[in-house]
């Protein structure tokens, strides 16, 4: 019998033709992503591969049976070889120096742009064109090697003498005899003053501490978006420049946005002011805190959602609330809430640690305690910033002098009723009779006088506001504590550049700000005199954006999922109405100097006329009126009479479907199902369609509260009405059987 030669097997093609993540091969048609946003490219599942199986496997003597994956069998003594090309030794990109230069300029300006954002970043070195060899120390080993310091090859330092003869050390040695100072030598022995400055109290490091410091980097770490609140009463004093630097330096990636916050202590035009100051450094914001009354509740949530579209690969983005101490964090958070989440007070030092809160599903606030950032200022300024309680305080009457000096004379007057007074002491006294705080004696309690004071001035009773740059007041008498010197530096430089601004606003500027009509700031304190302007109508004034609580829409899409599916059933049938209604929501908040066209609905001519309005806020026309007040019998004939006719009526219908059918897409489903269970007539649909037409354009926020009225609310008796929950067999039409009674049998 012979032997049987085994074949050798055909050799395959090379090419798996399953549909695994890890095969490269594999069709991309049939790749199942589940979930992925793309699929893994061959590179990736090579590298992948190469991690999992890198290594040769060898037998007992080391002797490799199997390669790695990407490990090729060489024979010992084989040379390697370049190919010979030329490209192998030449520059695989090349860019000149004027072109290099002119991307670092644009590049770098983009940067340091708040209100432009880098959406996809270069493969290419960017960190080496920052021209850090300017700034870097120079290394002391280049400059003097270890040999030439040290050993047998050191060199003798040549010594750096001043003077090269007698005659300059004489003439150096009388010079400084001349202009020795004998306060400014610390060799001599001074006797010690019998008074020395105290150091100061616990509760003036409040802010200060490094607790309060590791929650401030806890927030600044977990947020993508950092909203610093200012005081609109004194925008620069709140300010935390420390902040901004380590914002701008450490973390860049940070979007930061100015809020101010309690504009309804300062009078408008001041608000513009220094919105407009604020807005050339980073987004700035106007803001009320309110529940019931906000004002730039809209703007700041469309803000933050386009923030959120730039992040479009996070599930969410969290936004941080930074700022000083009674500047209202907590209370912005409670007002896009529209509900009490933080706790409040108008004390310094309320919020203790951070706090994570939901704003929307795919936004969350962060609240933190306030900070005060390490500075030179004095005991006053951080008491009258509002950074220290007032019961804290002994001598809370040291506060007063500059308080009166800050404060004009008429504000105070018609605050306290008081008319004359000299001296502070004076007009302590005077509000202490006036109030009734007084002592044993009937002498006046000036320390409790000097705390009620301070507490008003604290929560915004008493009217001040630091003027904005450029301010063409004369009166800079509140401007010269040491606080504001700054200020008014700023001030004069302001003045001096005022007409190249002008002019340069009048060539056409970029406008770049965020969209706000301030106009609609109701300011809850009086003023008077210069400080009563109107607002800059060279200045454009935005379209506001709408002060509607939109988080419920997301809240509910999160908890509701039937009244979701009732408005996508909506959508799909008043298609029209939603695309308006998604054209002016998307377009409402933006950051650029356009404002959005919303689109109205307007009526024709011939129905401009004899149009009245029914109780649900339905147009009626004055021929539709009589036919609902008084329907007559011809009415009732030409309705039975259209019936029999619906084959011609749906023809007619059809051609002046154009004309007739005036607010068609403004029917909702309902009406549009009862408009179709029946045969009808199109004088009866057009008259159905004239009592359904509103009697103005209507907005966005209108339609939105329109919706949310109409959807079933599940509290109180309107959802028992509606939903049976208690007495299940109130509505049973088919009775219960009667239940056989067994009689008992007598024994």
């Amino acid at each position: 019998m012979g032997k049987t030669v085994k074949r050798a097997a055909k050799k395959g093609s090379g090419f798996v033709k399953s549909t695994s993540s890890m095969n490269p091969d594999r069709p991309m048609d049939k790749v199942k992503l589940r979930g992925a946003p793309y699929a893994r490219d061959k590179a990736t599942i090579k590298r992948l591969q190469m991690y999992r199986t890198g290594k040769a496997k060898r037998d007992r003597r080391g002797k490799i049976v199997k390669e790695a994956i990407f490990q090729s069998k060489v024979n010992s003594g084989t040379q390697a070889r370049v190919e010979p090309n030329q490209r192998w030794f030449g520059n695989t990109k090349v860019i000149g120096q004027k072109a290099l230069q002119t991307f670092q300029e644009e590049m770098g300006k983009v940067m340091k742009d708040p209100y432009k954002v880098v959406m996809r970043k270069t493969a290419l070195p960017i960190s080496l064109l920052n021209e850090t060899a300017k700034n870097t120390r120079v290394h002391i080993l280049d400059t003097e090697p270890y040999s030439s310091v040290f050993g047998s090859k050191k060199t003798r330092k040549r010594p750096d003498l001043k003077v090269g003869d007698f005659v300059q050390y004489a003439k150096s040695a009388e010079e400084a005899s001349e202009n020795y100072d004998a306060e400014k030598d610390n060799d001599l022995v001074r006797p010690e003053p019998d008074s020395h400055e105290l150091p100061p109290e616990w509760f003036m490091k409040a802010g200060q501490s490094k607790r309060i410091w590791n929650e401030l980097y806890k927030v600044i770490d977990s947020s993508d978006v950092v909203i610093q609140v200012l005081d609109a009463r004194d925008p620069m004093g709140t300010r935390s420049k420390l902040v901004e630097k380590y914002l701008r330096t450490e973390t860049p990636h940070k979007h930061l946005i100015f809020v101010l916050n309690k504009v309804d202590l300062v009078p408008v035009w001041v608000t513009q002011k220094w919105v407009a100051v604020l807005s050339s450094e980073h987004p700035t914001l106007a803001f009320h805190s309110s529940i019931t009354n906000p004002y730039g509740k809209g703007a700041l949530i469309n803000l933050l959602r386009q923030f959120g579209k730039l992040h479009q690969d996070k599930k969410q983005i969290s936004v941080g609330l930074i700022g000083f101490p009674n500047v209202g964090k907590s209370s912005i958070i409670n007002t896009m809430k529209a509900k009490k989440v933080c706790n409040v007070a108008p004390l310094a030092g309320e919020t203790k640690v951070w706090q994570y809160v939901t704003l929307m599903r795919k936004i969350y606030l962060v609240d933190c305690p306030g900070i005060v950032p390490p500075s030179h200022e004095s005991a006053t300024d951080m008491v009258l910033k509002g950074a220290v309680r007032t019961e804290y305080l002994k001598n809370p009457a040291d506060y007063i002098m500059p308080l009166l000096e800050r404060v004009k004379r008429e504000y105070m007057c018609r605050t306290y009723l008081v008319e004359d007074w000299s001296t502070p002491e004076e007009f302590m006294e005077q509000v202490a009779r006036r109030t009734g705080k007084l002592l044993k004696g009937g002498e006046p309690d000036v320390n409790t006088v000097a705390k009620m004071i301070l507490n008003d001035w604290q929560r915004g009773k008493i009217p001040y506001f630091v003027p904005p740059p450029g301010h063409d007041s004369s009166d800079f008498d509140k401007l010269k504590t040491q606080e504001n010197k700054e200020m008014a530096a700023k001030i004069q430089e302001q003045e001096e550049l005022e007409a190249m601004e002008e002019a340069a606003k009048s060539q056409g500027s970029s406008g770049v700000g965020v969209c706000q009509n301030l106009g609609k700031i109701t300011v809850s304190l009086q003023y008077s005199g210069e400080d009563d302007k109107p607002l800059d109508k060279t200045q454009l004034i935005f379209q506001d954006y709408d002060e509607e609580e939109e988080e419920e829409e997301d809240a509910d899409s999160d908890t509701c999922n039937d009244q979701n599916n009732t408005e996508k059933e909506m959508v799909k049938e008043n298609s029209a109405s939603n695309k308006m209604n998604t054209d002016v929501e998307d377009t409402t908040g933006s950051l650029t100097d356009t404002v959005a066209d919303t689109e109205d609905l307007t009526v024709k001519d011939g129905d401009k006329d004899n149009v009245d309005v029914d109780k649900q806020g339905n147009r009626i026309q004055e021929q539709d009126k009589e036919t609902l007040e008084e329907p007559t019998k011809e009415t009732v004939g030409t309705e039975k009479q259209d019936e029999g006719d619906t084959d011609m009526d749906q023809d007619e219908e059809k051609e002046d479907k154009d004309d007739d059918m005036i607010g068609e897409e403004l029917l909702s489903s309902e009406e549009e199902e009862l408009e179709v269970e029946g045969p009808t007539s199109t004088r009866k649909l057009r008259r159905k369609h004239k009592l359904f037409f509103d009697p103005k354009p209507t907005t966005a926020k209108q339609r939105r509260r329109q919706e949310r009225e109409q959807k079933r609310k599940k509290v109180g008796s309107n959802f028992y009405e509606v939903t049976n929950v208690k007495n299940r067999n109130r509505d049973r039409k088919v009775p219960r059987k009667a239940m056989p009674v067994k009689r008992l049998s007598k024994r």
